[in-house]
């Protein structure tokens, strides 16, 4: 019992500390990111299992790291109100080409991280972007300017193709 115990505190402080760190830092692991990750995921199993490190306490400990995920997923899909605060929220970091210093502070994302994003979704400048929005999992999603430039859509519609 004391692992699970032990198990479910780590669970729930790991939660918090992957909330605090910030959305970008999980989507982006450097080099170093990742040493730091393995380095923590054995002090995470050190902590849980202190020195029992018996088949059945592994067990244990894994089964109650997917039991409590299950019940976090279980909770946000039952209870979405909860959403927010347990995943987080998509925000809008760029509007018609212009980056929001407010979300980029506050996501600790460099405006040289934001042009590197662009330009691998094949965007060449930040001017060219309507709307870019950080996701709840750290990607971007980029929404280009339309290509008329007076803010109309094309009013063709889809092209249609004969057989």
């Amino acid at each position: 019992m004391d692992t699970v115990i032990r198990a479910a505190l780590v669970f729930i402080f790991l939660g918090l500390v992957i909330r605090i760190t910030g959305k970008r830092e999980i989507a982006q692991l450097s080099a170093f990111d990742l040493i730091l990750l393995v380095t923590m995921g054995d002090l995470i199993g050190q902590t849980v299992l202190q020195e029992d490190y018996s088949l059945t306490a592994g067990a244990l400990a894994i089964s109650t790291f997917g039991v409590l995920s299950l019940i976090v997923a279980w909770t946000m899909y039952h209870l979405p109100r909860t959403r927010p605060v347990i995943a987080g929220t998509a925000k809008v970091i760029i509007r018609d080409g212009k980056v929001d210093e407010d979300v980029a502070r506050d996501e600790l994302i460099d405006v040289l991280d934001l042009h590197e994003a662009a330009r691998e979704k094949g965007i060449r400048s930040l001017d060219d972007v309507e709307l870019a929005v950080l996701e709840t999992d750290g990607s971007f999603s980029f929404f280009k300017r339309d290509e008329t430039g007076d803010g109309a859509t094309d009013e063709r519609g889809p092209e249609k193709t004969s057989d």
